[in-house]
């Protein structure tokens, strides 16, 4: 049975390829091209009909779809990568205004850090001053005061020393009337003690 079926397509091929040999004999005794045989444009129209509706329900039903959807995968592949785009886009500017804010903050901390250092330093300058300037009048009064005292035992030295020298002379010009205490007392009296 399959050797029947065979032989049998085999038969209808060799007369499919042997029809086109006839007819180019036969075109040949008439003469001309075929193409141009008005006997055969019947079966040409025929033909070409029914490739172009074949070729029309091909593009219409397979191809066109297929390109449709091509373009529309394309389109939304397109669309959701301008998405991600724009996605990363407003995150990459949320992270430089956050950088930004970041940076500000930092740079107003270290400004209030080094104001508050340099206070500090300014507060301690001043007060180290102010307990220098304290030293400095303390030991100033004591210095006055020890002056003070060295002036007055000097004022008490130079009084003994002038009235020793003043009952020297006197002894000196008149020996037995000089009298220590007159010669101590007149001496006082000069230096206004």
């Amino acid at each position: 049975m399959v050797h029947m079926r065979i032989s049998a397509v085999m038969a209808s091929g060799a007369a499919f390829l042997a029809a086109p040999a006839l007819a180019a004999t036969e075109g040949e005794k008439k003469g001309g091209m075929p193409q141009l045989n008005f006997e055969s444009w019947g079966s040409q129209i025929f033909w070409l009909v029914v490739s172009l509706v074949v070729l029309f329900l091909l593009m219409k039903n397979v191809i066109l779809p297929r390109i449709a959807a091509g373009l529309e995968e394309r389109s939304e592949k397109i669309e959701d990568d301008l998405d991600r785009a724009a996605t990363f886009r407003r995150q990459a500017e949320e992270a430089e205004a956050a950088y930004e804010k970041a940076l500000a903050d930092a740079r107003a901390k270290a400004q209030e850090i080094a104001q508050g250092a340099k206070d500090a330093v300014q507060a301690d300058y001043a007060a180290a001053v102010t307990k220098a300037d304290a030293e400095i009048a303390a030991r100033a009064a004591e210095g006055e005061k020890r002056i003070a005292e060295i002036g007055e035992s000097a004022a008490e030295a130079v009084s003994e020393v002038a009235a020793d020298t003043a009952g020297a002379v006197i002894e000196a010009v008149a020996p037995g009337m000089g009298d220590d205490k007159a010669a101590r007392a007149a001496v006082s009296e000069l230096l206004g003690r």
